[in-house]
């Protein structure tokens, strides 16, 4: 593989790193805007009306195709389930930040993704080939929940000068 071919081989990753970086900001963003506004679906439903006011325009600008609408709906039940997990995801996010820390909740959160993601593979869910569970991945699992709790447990709360209430952080 040529230089230039590793690089394009690791802008993937570059990216995936990208995405998990800019969580925190989104779930601390999210917690703040929905207890300003009073609940944490508030929170869920302004991160969720922002994403649409910059996709849209993005399909725009990039000339995206009209979407293959019927080819879609032909496709399996579970392709259109992404939209309710994702709110569930923003909703929780706004809702679990403030008791957990950015970083109590996205080691959850990883934790989660890893052991459900492990079982996906394991069972061949959703299309994709199965990759049995062996001894490796099972200590990957037991490692990434130890970190779980050595993160949570590990935290200690503080609140930020003049946080006591919502009309401070104004």
């Amino acid at each position: 593989m040529t230089g230039r071919n590793t690089i394009l081989a690791m802008a993937p990753v570059g990216m995936a790193l990208l995405a998990g970086s800019i969580l925190p900001f989104q779930a601390v963003s999210n917690a703040m805007v929905g207890r300003l506004l009073g609940h944490p679906l508030w929170g869920a439903l302004t991160s969720l009306a922002v994403s649409v006011m910059v996709v849209v325009p993005a399909l725009w600008a990039m000339r995206a195709p009209t979407p293959a609408v019927a080819q879609a709906a032909a496709g399996p039940w579970w392709l259109w389930i992404g939209g309710v997990l994702g709110a569930i995801y923003v909703a929780s996010a706004a809702a679990v930040t403030p008791k957990l820390g950015a970083g109590g909740f996205l080691v959850c959160v990883v934790a989660g993704q890893i052991v459900v993601s492990v079982l996906v593979d394991h069972f061949g869910l959703m299309g994709l080939g199965a990759r049995p569970v062996n001894w490796s991945r099972l200590a990957g699992v037991a490692l990434i929940l130890g970190g779980v709790f050595l993160v949570v447990q590990g935290r200690q709360v503080k609140e930020p000068a003049g946080a006591g209430s919502a009309a401070a952080q104004r």
